[in-house]
């Protein structure tokens, strides 16, 4: 029979299952409808006009806030929530806060994508979503924050060395990182308010603030979560931290260089980064140990590999746009390389590898499924990349067709992950299945 103190650390963890449950459906949502639904309409227009001129770019910017704020941001909320439920001593507060910071975040993305959809008041709209979705950051981040400090103090108290390691670093610049994303993101939309014609971003601007968000904020929380999971999961050898230290030194430094207008520089200490993290994580080297599939396809490992190759692919690509492009080709392929071949990938891969089990220790539903989407959105992501460069750059009629072709490949890959996670998490948890078929044999 457990004490009164085990029930209560069990019914903590979970109502966190619950808070993560509700992010994870969230980011789903803005995934599919706002997020991709809206992209592929968007690249079928540009198709048909063979021009990306021929959509707005405030809706282009609608797509692209719904992937990584409703999308990404969701996800990464809600697991650093759940977070808490590893640590001891956590007020029911903290819990309130976590349901409040759902609500301000869904909210705040939600209205950024509808202002820049429908333009409705948006010189007063886009300030106030982005302020919301500070408010909420700001929520989870001293929340955190509060809980790793009474850590520490906890073990100071016990005589315990606390040290930071190396993933604890990247996921704190990743944080901070998000933080400053989300301030920029303010700035910007207060300029465009007083000073703008449209809702949509001047493109220097937004371009300087893709690269803070992708590189200063997810690539640092993905090399943050690779260097905590991948020594387990895929088998490799334990993290290198100075060449990742190394790689979170170059990022930092490069997004400040693209702050102050040195596009090339920035460019170079990006590629230096992304195989300084390549180098740290030991991604291609031979395995210390079998990879732990079980429960999920046995392809995991590879298209973890494939993500930090679109990686590598999306900084060389970043330079050589910089010296190259004339339309806008190779800058989005590179950033679709970044996006959807290395983000997404490592988001359907890691995703789909964990979240069952946060979510309540469930089993994936379909390792079938997370293979179909893996391959599929890879598949989509490669034929979009290449078609990209070839129509842009050079008007070959046979990629301007080709271009909404990788668009159904991505939505149908999404929809799959989607699709899978949502079944998986419909699902009963295993011990909660086996209690009530032992409740049932009981009553026999």
């Amino acid at each position: 029979m457990p004490d009164a103190k085990t029930v209560e650390i069990r019914a903590r963890e979970v109502s966190l299952q619950r808070l993560l449950t509700a992010f994870i459906a969230t980011g789903l949502f803005f995934l599919l409808l706002p997020g991709t639904f809206l992209g592929v309409w968007n690249l079928l227009a540009i198709s048909g006009g063979h021009s990306a001129t021929d959509v707005s770019p405030a809706w282009l910017q609608a797509h692209g806030h719904a992937q990584i704020f409703g999308w990404i941001g969701s996800f990464i909320i809600g697991i650093g929530f759940f977070s808490l439920s590893k640590m001891s001593h956590i007020q029911p507060f903290v819990l309130a806060r976590g349901w409040i910071c759902w609500a301000l975040w869904t909210c705040g993305v939600l209205l950024r994508w509808n202002t820049n959809l429908y333009g409705w008041r948006w010189r007063e709209m886009l300030p106030i979503s982005a302020l919301i979705e500070i408010c909420a950051f700001l929520i989870f981040f001293l929340s955190v924050g509060r809980q790793k400090r009474k850590q520490m103090e906890s073990a100071k108290l016990k005589g315990q060395p606390y040290k930071r390691e190396i993933w604890m670093k990247l996921a704190l610049a990743s944080s901070i990182g998000f933080l400053l994303t989300l301030f920029t993101n303010l700035g910007a939309t207060l300029y465009i308010a007083f000073t703008g014609d449209t809702p949509a971003l001047p493109h220097i601007l937004d371009e300087r603030l893709l690269v803070l968000t992708l590189w200063g904020f997810i690539a640092l929380a993905i090399w943050g979560f690779s260097s905590r999971w991948l020594p387990a999961f895929v088998g490799l050898r334990k993290p290198d931290d100075r060449m990742l230290f190394l790689a979170l030194i170059c990022v930092e430094a490069a997004v400040l260089a693209e702050a102050a207008e040195a596009a090339r520089l920035s460019g170079v200490l990006l590629l230096i980064g992304a195989v300084s993290a390549v180098f740290g994580l030991h991604i291609f080297t031979p395995p210390d140990r079998p990879p732990k599939t079980q429960g999920v396809h046995g392809s995991f490992p590879a298209f973890v590999r494939i993500a930090y190759a679109w990686m590598l692919f999306a900084a060389a690509a970043t330079i050589w746009a910089l010296v190259a492009d004339h339309a806008g080709g190779i800058w989005g392929a590179s950033r679709h390389a970044m996006t959807v071949g290395f983000i997404s990938t490592m988001v359907f891969a890691i995703g789909q590898r964990v979240l069952p089990a946060f979510c309540g220790m469930r089993t994936l539903f379909s390792p079938s499924l997370m293979f179909a989407s893996l391959l599929i959105l890879n598949i989509g992501c490669l034929v979009r990349v290449a078609s990209e460069i070839a129509a842009y750059e050079s008007n070959v009629a046979v990629a301007w067709r080709a271009l909404p072709v990788s668009a159904v490949f991505e939505m149908a890959a999404v929809t799959l992950f989607a699709l899978n996670l949502l079944l998986t998490l419909l699902s009963r948890p295993p011990h909660e299945a086996r209690l009530k078929e032992f409740q049932t044999m009981r009553v026999s």
